[in-house]
């Protein structure tokens, strides 16, 4: 056992390995094959066999500038939507506890106790007051 370890860990050096980007593409593999075990479809079977290669060939991969490139690039396209998703999950969990509103003033997102009725309520980002019905 320790001397295939050793033999991978040779055969890995210099190679660009796994980051957030294979992580994503990991992920919608597992998505698409699972979708296709009840549809079934030959085009889902290549996007799959497509993106199970591309996985393989980016952690493979000898040239570390570009693939570092590439998950730059995503993670900026990545970075909005899960701000959005762990907004809705935040947003979910605190559903019996919290109403969230928006600022008049600066747009920004308050986060409110919930107390039945209309209060004023004063931004922590502007300090801009504006009304809320709860």
């Amino acid at each position: 056992m320790n001397n295939f370890k050793t033999k991978f860990i040779r055969f890995m050096y210099g190679r660009y390995g796994i980051d957030q980007l294979y992580g994503a593409l990991f992920a919608a593999w597992c998505v698409i094959a699972v979708i296709n075990c009840f549809v079934n479809s030959i085009i889902l079977s290549i996007l799959g066999t497509v993106l199970a290669v591309w996985m393989i060939w980016r952690t493979l991969s000898r040239n570390i500038q570009k693939r570092r490139a590439e998950n730059e690039k995503f993670l900026i396209l990545w970075k909005p939507v899960k701000s959005w998703l762990v907004f809705q999950r935040d947003r979910f969990r605190d559903r019996k506890t919290a109403r969230y509103r928006k600022c008049s003033h600066c747009r920004a997102i308050v986060k409110l106790p919930v107390k039945k009725g209309k209060h004023t309520v004063v931004c922590p980002r502007c300090k801009g007051r504006f009304d809320v019905r709860i």
